[in-house]
């Protein structure tokens, strides 16, 4: 229990250095930005590689990767369903807030938590894979068709998929650990060092984020509609994994323990740029992303009291 809360208080002291540096501005006004552009497309695709190449593929991409899914899938139905037809909300910002209830934060705070608290990295890899390859193609190309009618076609879809650069680090992750083949020396080391940056730049630029957040303010936010999504995300989301996990699918132990985690993980901070992209639920979809940023971290240390 130690080495989890441990886990907990580095990450946090992180994210609350990077909170100081946006602060007095040490970074300058798009410092936020650059990190996490650093983070997703240079730094985390080589961490993600060399991880997952050393890993067991047969056991994270096995029942992770179902509850996963399943859990999100659900939290998902269940938020459409109260927004559709007890809040009344057009489809399109129905979409939204349930993928607001059911996305989360596998990149900034996933990957940081899974090598910290959980000490295997390896455990967010089914979230990001299910996420990223499944499920926002799914939801964009809906949102396309929603807003302007626009059908995209198999083509870009797939296009979207196989360049995203977290796609392309796993990838190639799982080809050298199911063939056996290893990088030479002279090129695993810069690609480690690398990797090593992603980290702290995702947390540094995390705590950035939270510079002059104001969540929930009087007259500019869907009140009902967030903490409904926010409630599905911090409650619903990891106790559905707990159950699905336990009493379907038998786990127990590291295992579940560790799949809980990764649903307890707060909205991911992608919910918000593709609500600004269609114009459709963006408030929903920042404050949703700023409630549980702040309350997923007693959430989890909850669940790492329980399950740990």
């Amino acid at each position: 229990m130690a080495g989890v809360f441990s886990g907990f208080f580095i990450v946090w002291v992180i994210i609350l250095t990077g909170y100081a540096v946006g602060r007095r501005g040490v970074l300058g006004p798009q410092g936020q930005l650059v990190l996490s552009k650093f983070a997703f497309y240079v730094a985390s695709p080589p961490l993600l590689f060399l991880t997952i190449s050393e890993a067991d593929i047969a056991r994270i991409l096995s029942a992770p990767l179902l509850v996963a899914a399943v859990s999100a899938v659900a939290t998902a139905l269940v938020y459409a369903g109260i927004a559709r037809w007890a809040l009344h909300r057009d489809a399109a910002t129905t979409l939204m807030g349930a993928q607001a209830a059911s996305q989360v934060n596998s990149a900034n705070l996933g990957i940081p938590i899974a090598v910290f608290v959980l000490g295997d990295a390896t455990m967010v890899v089914p979230v990001i894979l299910f996420q990223l390859a499944l499920n926002t193609p799914v939801y964009l190309t809906i949102m396309d068709t929603l807003t302007d009618g626009r059908r995209p076609s198999p083509g870009s879809v797939l296009g979207n998929v196989v360049t995203n650069p977290m796609i392309v680090g796993s990838g190639l992750g799982i080809l050298f650990a199911v063939t056996g083949w290893r990088l030479p020396e002279v090129v695993y080391e810069p690609v480690e060092l690398v990797a090593g940056a992603s980290i702290p730049a995702m947390l540094m630029a995390f705590g950035i984020s939270l510079v002059g957040a104001s969540p929930l303010r009087r007259g500019g936010s869907p009140r009902r509609d967030v903490v409904l999504a926010s409630a599905l995300k911090l409650l619903l989301h990891p106790g559905l994994a707990f159950l699905f996990a336990r009493f379907v699918l038998g786990l127990d132990g590291h295992l579940l323990y560790s799949v809980v985690v990764m649903a307890a993980l707060p909205t991911a901070q992608n919910i918000y740029i593709a609500a600004v992209r269609y114009g459709r639920a963006e408030q929903l979809c920042r404050d949703t992303v700023l409630v549980t940023t702040v309350v997923a971290m007693l959430t989890m240390a909850v669940v790492a009291l329980l399950l740990s």
